[in-house]
């Protein structure tokens, strides 16, 4: 029903948006990648998703057009729900999901939690032929920017992981790293951990 909505951000974090439309706020679930291509204050364009439901009604939104259509190519595959879709992409920059997929690389999909082997050969052999025929090169997402661990943090326990296990394996990336690391960069680590 919605293509895209344009509006300033008012606030944003690795899980969800929050903008401003024509006096409404619209809460809108993002991922990583999107997250670390807008900044608060600006305006901004998204591509939207929309989900209805029984008992909700949700938006999903995307910095890059692309990005959504890998999105709802992930949906399609049983077993893969609009929150799975949204980790998947958050784990991986939509031109390497891309990549991954039409190589058949699953193996590749099993680091991602919540996919076990059955479910990353299946979105491998129901999607690597459809995204070959579609013939789109998606690009790596924008650039991140300097933010705290304490977003990571928030993003991967709103996704649904223990706030327990997310804090341990953080404090553990953050011990090995030499380098400091973007809200981007820590979420992808720890996701590879859990």
């Amino acid at each position: 029903m919605y293509e895209y909505i344009v509006g300033k951000l008012v606030y944003s974090n690795p899980s969800y948006a929050v903008v401003e439309c024509a006096g409404i706020g619209y809460n809108i679930q993002i991922s990583v990648n999107t997250f670390s291509s807008i900044k608060d204050g600006e305006t901004v364009k998204l591509f939207l998703h929309q989900i209805l439901r029984e008992d909700s009604e949700m938006l999903f939104g995307f910095f890059d057009e692309k990005e959504r259509v890998l999105f709802r190519h992930l949906i399609t595959v049983s077993g893969v729900g609009a929150n799975t879709a949204r980790v998947i992409l958050s784990s991986n920059a939509p031109g390497e999901l891309y990549s991954i997929i039409v190589n058949k690389e699953s193996s590749r999909l099993k680091s991602v939690k919540g996919i076990g082997e059955k479910t990353a050969q299946r979105i491998v052999l129901d999607l690597a032929d459809k995204l070959l025929k579609e013939n789109f090169e998606v690009g790596n997402i924008g650039q991140t920017h300097n933010n705290s661990a304490n977003e990571a943090l928030s993003a991967l326990t709103v996704l649904g992981f223990p706030r327990m296990a997310v804090e341990k394996a953080l404090k553990k990336i953050i011990e090995t790293k030499t380098t400091d690391l973007s809200v981007e960069e820590l979420v992808k680590e720890t996701l590879k951990i859990l």
